[in-house]
């Protein structure tokens, strides 16, 4: 039996696009026994958001201002991002924290922000998809720290070792996000490290979600997260109960404040045992 871990899920917007104050608030969170701080990556939100910050800086002022917390992007559209850049930060992410990022990752959208059409990225689900897929063949083998050869239609590597490698072996977790009754994002989740339901209405459709990635992954018997977003006040036990390992405490992104962040750190994480091996 071990204890649901329980993270902030921050949107860095407006008063959350200081990087510092987001920084701070990392530390307190870790001194009340918070287990890790998550940031969303986004280039803009609509209206009211008007100020965005980057993750990546932020989550390098996360990793120098605490020791022991988890932290990373949540999620990261990798499919506008290019894979060798993200090879290179990652690895020098978690060896500035300690060997403590994990990676969120997914496909995207332009539902709420329009910022993939507004910068000429893919808009096409399906080809997210497969470029998101690329990419993280090209972190895995970048993470390995062998020279990486990788020569497609939209990526090339060719012979570059990216080195130092990151501190965790064999690489930095990767935890994939998706829609609860599509199976594609749960095979791509099963070959990594961990699933992040979007969307998610209920505990049973968590519980189907646990017993479908459990199935793809047999026979692996390596640890496994399922993190779950759920605003504060929520009870996480029944998600608990039904196999999540992490709670993720999420915040409206056009009134997250400060001050409301704050408050709900001190209100302490979760208290609540689970069974890992309905993880496993």
């Amino acid at each position: 039996m071990t204890r649901l871990r329980s993270a902030l899920w921050l949107p860095l917007f407006d008063e959350l696009a200081d990087p510092t104050a987001v920084a701070r608030l990392a530390a307190e969170a870790e001194e009340t026994g918070w287990h890790g701080v998550f940031v969303w990556d986004h280039l803009r939100w609509r209206a009211p958001v008007q100020q965005v910050a980057d993750p990546w800086i932020t989550l390098a002022a996360i990793a120098t201002a605490t020791e022991c917390l988890r932290f990373g992007p949540m999620v990261t559209p990798l499919a506008r991002r290019r894979p060798a850049k993200v090879a290179r930060e990652t690895a020098t992410l978690d060896l500035l924290g300690g060997g403590r990022l994990t990676l969120g990752v997914g496909l995207g959208s332009d539902r709420f922000a329009c910022e993939l059409s507004a910068t000429g990225e893919e808009l096409d689900d399906r080809q997210r998809g497969r470029l998101l897929d690329e990419s993280l063949e090209i972190l895995t083998a970048a993470w390995s720290g062998r020279p990486v050869h990788h020569h497609s239609r939209h990526y090339t590597v060719d012979g570059i070792s990216f080195l130092p490698r990151p501190v965790q072996r064999p690489g930095v977790p990767v935890w994939a996000a998706g829609l609860p009754g599509n199976v594609r994002p749960l095979r791509r989740a099963a070959r990594h490290d961990g699933f992040v339901p979007v969307n998610l209405g209920h505990p049973d459709q968590l519980a189907d979600i646990v017993t479908t990635v459990t199935g793809l992954r047999r026979p692996n018997t390596t640890p496994y997260d399922i993190a779950v977003p759920l605003p504060p006040g929520a009870d996480p036990a029944p998600y608990a109960k039904a196999g999540a390992t992490w709670w993720l405490a999420e915040f409206a992104p056009e009134t997250v404040t400060l001050d409301q962040v704050r408050g709900v750190l001190r209100d302490g994480p979760a208290d609540i045992g689970i069974d890992m091996e309905r993880t496993r």
